[in-house]
């Protein structure tokens, strides 16, 4: 199945099929985009896996932590280009501290 996937001019938009979707912050560093892309992962995991077995709490945690790592992506939340660079740089630090935390 092929997408078609592109961008606004402004940047702040990605368009698949002719869905508008949040993009993420361009000013996180690459090693905070990762990290925070390996919560994604995790969680967005941890999601189908509650799903499957039929565990309300856990998919419901699990879907909170999507949640927070897309906040702290910037896909979520005050738009990034509506934030000055000391308010995206509390975003992006807030949602590692509470998705590194033990439990978190």
């Amino acid at each position: 199945m092929t997408r078609e996937v592109g961008r606004t001019e402004d940047g702040r938009w990605l368009v698949v099929d002719g869905r508008r979707w949040r993009a993420a912050d361009p000013a996180l560093p690459d090693d905070v985009r990762a990290r925070l892309l390996h919560h994604l992962g995790v969680a967005r995991s941890a999601v189908r896996s509650a799903g499957r077995t039929g565990d309300d709490a856990a998919l419901a945690a699990a879907r909170a932590r999507v949640r927070l790592a897309k906040t702290g992506l910037g896909e979520r939340g005050t738009a990034w280009w509506e934030q000055d660079d000391a308010a995206r740089r509390a975003r992006w630090e807030a949602a590692l501290s509470a998705l590194d935390a033990p439990g978190g």
